[in-house]
């Protein structure tokens, strides 16, 4: 590979007693943390990092038309950011993932938690998918993926090809416009990958974020064992993953419920992939709706798992948030049979551990259900949580017996 440098041609200063959040451990330094910028940089150039005393913290990429001004690249002053540097990082994060987690299909790298930051590669299969959420990272992506591709290659995986999917809404923090499209030669779009025994076709051009959500894979394999022969009922299915774990481990009928036709549609196609079309069937229907109506008609479940998106992406929405995950788990519980079991999750950061605890035992309070709990998970190791960046922890999974009060 070409030999490249990326050199820091200028000088961050940071305000004193600011850049709490780098000296915790993390790897954002916000723009009221900036005192001054000496020398010349443009947006997404890398530049070095002092603290007020002159103390050198690192280096990282600026962007001035973001709230996070600079993402650091590494704290060491004198490293240079090369080809060598980044053969390095990437090679840390795939040996991680084979110490971790099945390869087969999963997320190779987890922006600030493989010290990426604002970058995002899925693998699946032989095919990768990167989000590209930061400017100076952006510019980086294509020698990433080469190196990528370098050392899968030395493990016997070929890359057949890449499909870029920066077109979250974040981007335009950054000053970015919103992208999707191939990188390199087109290929076929729907991925057949194959996970805990059951069998996807993943849409990686048309699906939510990069077309199937890896994060739940031991999850959706928790709820295996509790499925046989039970009657199942799983909320905010997505594509059906829940819904086909739960067909594949035995269950005696399984309903998944999304208001989304393109992901019913996907679900569909998944259960026929399966042979669990007779078995596990899907409905598409808002839950809020649903799940209320079913209390009426009476229907109960031995099993209810609810896996809704992030009902908020901001500090300021969070107590909104907090009665959409109330409500349902309310709803939820009440369709449990006695002694039946609840799969329940957040996937938003800012629904905290403490929090989303907190809301789901007020739920069982106004439910008139007491809980056992089975166990508690976060998301799978292939999105490791790094101490200190606080945003690389957001998911949190509850299986709970739902018992009615004795």
């Amino acid at each position: 590979m070409e030999y490249k440098l990326y050199e820091a041609r200028a000088v961050a200063v940071l305000k004193k007693g600011e850049g709490r959040t780098l000296k915790a451990g993390g790897l954002w330094i916000y723009d009221n943390e900036i005192e001054s910028i000496m020398g010349s940089c443009d947006d997404g150039d890398m530049v070095l990092v002092r603290d007020f005393d002159g103390y050198p913290m690192g280096k990282g990429f600026i962007n001035r038309k973001s709230k996070i001004s600079i993402r650091m690249m590494t704290r060491k002053a004198n490293q240079e950011i090369d080809s060598d540097f980044l053969y390095l990082r990437v090679k840390n994060a795939w040996d991680y993932r084979k110490s971790t987690v099945d390869t087969s299909s999963c997320r190779v790298i987890f922006g600030e938690a493989d010290f990426f930051p604002g970058l995002v590669i899925d693998k699946f299969c032989d095919v990768l998918v990167v989000e590209s959420l930061a400017l100076g990272i952006d510019r980086l992506k294509h020698d990433i993926i080469d190196i990528l591709k370098e050392i899968l290659a030395a493990d016997g995986i070929n890359i057949r090809g890449v499909y870029e999917r920066s077109d979250a809404k974040v981007r335009e923090k950054e000053g970015m416009a919103r992208c999707k499209g191939f990188i390199g030669e087109p290929f076929d779009t729907k991925v057949p990958i194959v996970e805990n025994g059951v069998k996807y076709i993943v849409d990686v051009e048309d699906g939510q974020k990069t077309g199937f959500f890896l994060d739940q894979k031991y999850n959706r394999q928790a709820i295996q064992r509790l499925c046989r022969d039970a009657d199942v009922l799983d909320c905010f299915t997505h594509t059906g993953s829940f819904a086909l774990n739960a067909g594949v481990a035995g269950a005696r009928s399984v309903v998944g419920v999304d208001a989304s036709e393109h992901a019913i549609k996907c679900a569909r196609e998944n259960a026929r992939l399966n042979f669990l079309e007779e078995k596990v069937h899907f409905v598409c229907e808002n839950v809020f709706d649903f799940l209320p109506r079913m209390e009426e008609e009476g229907k109960s479940y031995d099993v209810v798992i609810l896996d809704p998106p992030a009902f908020t992406k901001s500090r300021s929405s969070v107590k909104n948030a907090v009665k959409g995950y109330r409500e349902i788990n309310i709803r939820g519980m009440k369709l449990v049979r006695d002694g039946g079991f609840l799969a329940t999750c957040s996937c938003s950061h800012f629904m905290d551990y403490e929090l989303f605890t907190k809301t789901i035992h007020q739920a069982a309070n106004s439910a008139h259900k007491r809980l056992r709990q089975v166990e508690f998970k976060t998301q799978a190791p292939d999105h490791p949580i790094l101490w200190a960046a606080d945003e690389s922890y957001y998911l949190k999974f509850y299986i709970f017996q739902v018992c009615n009060e004795q």
